[in-house]
């Protein structure tokens, strides 16, 4: 991305270009055009390849949390150590955008470390796992340190909590935010001209606590890291060969189309719910689902309200959309001892080693109606889940785009849809070149993983 343009407008003249193609659910993820896409062409470069091309880091365990510098936090012991606000140091007043109500709040801040990059990064996306009662809410920045020896402001990645109730901000991006060298896209930090050879080297989250003042709530802060790149400018990526294949996953199976029309409020109703729907499969997966409390506000008439829900807690007001990525990943947390994370993939054998493992990956794609068969749209981004490998490798994917749940599971050819999900660059429906999403993938799993699934998770640089 060149600009701090939200996303919506990007994909909005996404749609205008592509004009006359079936786009069923690209409001939730909006077309991309990842500056971290842009090739270096050097040497140093072409180095830098031959490593990983992803970055994932994350602050997770007692020892993590001790490295950061606290500022009225302290550590919430336990299975599943985090931070929480213990001492306010100081309050603001807070002008909700979206309500246009202005609150007093409570706060304290955590500082991570500076995290130096094992390969210097063109886009960065953070995303966190916290518990945020009514009435609390956490917002979560990212600085960074240029190769040119200049450093980021701290931009904020996101303001967000799990309700929106009247005691509650609206989780929301926060657009316009840049420097002159970067900028943020709703929730991707990107270097404007990568091509310069300008790259993040290293950076530092920051986040803030927040509470009402007077009372003893406070949020809980369980994972806080971020994903960064370098990815070289590709419209195909090489082929893999099938190795750990013939796993089908039980997940169920949900499509957004039937919501369609149900709570416009949230993104037009389910037409754009592509993100949540295949949010709530693989949480579902895991045994996890709300209660019938939590659903009570959902119409009795609609089916499959959980996804209704999952719309709801993981709308952006300001994006507009469900499809904010770290807010799916913060959804998927709030349920009982789930984590979750967003990052890259860099090929369809690490897939293979999630789903032989047990573990389902929602992955981010656009393509046109031509470059995946059986699928029958076209559609400038969109989220669909990974459950498992037909016996000669094709994927088995359960594909929220479907007309009704019968038919969400899909099988699609594995060298098809390993280009849509890997290529950072792709043609539009008017041959102009558009954005990819380079491997980006949801990740859910357990906080007590079984052991295959935590090694395969700590191979892929997760923990």
């Amino acid at each position: 991305m060149t600009s701090s343009a939200p996303r919506r407008t990007v994909l909005a003249a996404a749609l205008a270009a592509a004009a006359g193609a079936a786009t069923p659910s690209a409001q939730a993820d909006a077309a991309r055009t990842p500056a971290a896409s842009a090739a270096a062409g050097t040497p140093e470069a072409a180095a830098r390849r031959t490593k990983s091309l992803v970055d994932y880091h994350a602050w997770t365990t007692t020892a993590d949390w001790n490295k950061g510098h606290a500022q009225g936090t302290a550590l919430a012991h336990g299975a599943r150590p985090g931070i929480r606000l213990v001492h306010p140091v100081g309050t603001l007043d807070y002008k909700d955008p979206h309500t246009g109500r202005t609150t007093a709040w409570e706060y304290a801040v955590w500082t991570s470390p500076a995290h130096s990059l094992k390969v210097p990064a063109t886009e960065a996306v953070a995303s966190w796992n916290a518990h945020t009662p009514p009435g609390t809410w956490i917002a979560v920045e990212l600085r960074g340190t240029y190769s040119d020896g200049g450093r980021t402001p701290w931009y904020v990645m996101g303001r967000w909590t799990a309700g929106d109730g009247d005691a509650d901000i609206r989780r929301t991006s926060v657009d316009d935010q840049k420097d002159g060298k970067s900028s943020i896209s709703t929730d991707t930090f990107a270097v404007d001209a990568p091509a310069s050879g300008l790259r993040l080297t290293s950076y530092q989250l920051r986040v803030t606590l927040h509470r009402k003042p007077g009372t003893a709530l406070t949020p809980t802060v369980w994972r806080l890291g971020a994903m960064a790149s370098d990815l070289p400018d590709r419209f195909e990526v090489p082929a893999s060969q099938p190795g750990q294949v013939g796993r089908e996953l039980a997940v169920p199976h949900y499509s957004q189309e039937i919501h369609k029309g149900q709570y416009p409020e949230y993104d037009n109703g389910g037409e754009a719910w592509c993100s949540p729907t295949s949010s709530q499969m693989v949480i579902e997966s895991w045994g996890r689902k709300p209660t019938r409390d939590q659903l009570s506000w959902v119409n009795p008439d609609y089916a499959d309200p959980q996804v209704c829900h999952a719309a709801r807690h993981t709308f952006d007001y300001q994006y507009e959309g469900c499809g904010n990525w770290p807010f799916n990943a913060a959804y998927a947390a709030t349920y009982r001892d789930l984590q979750s994370v967003v990052t890259r993939l860099a090929s369809l054998t690490a897939v293979e080693r999630l789903i032989h493992a047990g573990i389902p990956v929602i992955t981010s794609q656009s393509f046109l109606k031509t470059e995946l068969d059986g699928a029958g749209y076209g559609t400038a981004g969109h989220l669909m889940t990974v459950v498992g490998f037909t016996k000669n490798g094709d994927i088995i994917a359960n594909d929220p785009a479907a007309p009704n749940n019968a038919a969400v599971r899909r099988v699609y050819k594995r060298r098809q849809f390993e280009n849509i999900w890997l290529r950072t660059k792709r043609y539009d429906a008017n041959g102009q070149v558009k954005g990819g999403s380079g491997g980006v993938c949801y990740l859910y799993f357990p906080v007590k993983s079984a052991p295959s699934q935590h090694r395969v998770l700590r191979e892929l640089g997760i923990r």
